[in-house]
């Protein structure tokens, strides 16, 4: 690849970065009970996908080691955030089910970013948000296919 278009691609993904750790950042000093934006991570895949998952398989979505997964779940489990089952279909393993408090903190640390969303709506139009989001999307599930 010519170095001009790697310097380009280098860019976009530097540029995407650094909005990750200032959205994180923002998020997170939003959050209420010491939780950390994993956590947020974690509730908020469980409201996506849907309740029974296993920790290996949040690991493997989230692309972190098992031990890192198994101490996220353990700090949302203490916050009762989060429930751990017995596997019906696997024994040796839990499946993660989000409580009425997780998904109460999830929707509340959402709301508490309404000021920040509203000052960011001043400087970025509704227009230049939704032709921004198409792209993203398809950028996404390129870097989640080669991921596999």
């Amino acid at each position: 690849m010519p170095d001009k278009r790697l310097s380009l691609y280098f860019q976009l993904l530097n540029e995407i970065g650094i909005v990750s750790q200032l959205s994180r950042t923002l998020l997170e000093s939003r959050m209420e009970h010491g939780m950390l934006l994993p956590h947020f991570s974690v509730l908020n895949h469980l409201i996506r996908v849907g309740d029974g998952t296993t920790p290996l398989k949040l690991a493997n979505a989230f692309q972190v080691p098992k031990t890192s997964m198994t101490h996220t779940l353990a700090r949302l489990v203490d916050a009762g955030f989060i429930e751990m089952r017995e596997n019906e279909k696997d024994k040796r393993s839990k499946s993660i089910f989000i409580t009425r408090a997780g998904r109460a903190f999830r929707d509340q640390s959402i709301q508490s970013l309404a000021p920040d969303v509203q000052a960011l709506a001043k400087e970025l139009s509704m227009k230049e948000v939704q032709a921004m989001l198409p792209a993203l999307e398809h950028l996404r599930k390129i870097l989640d296919r080669q991921r596999d």
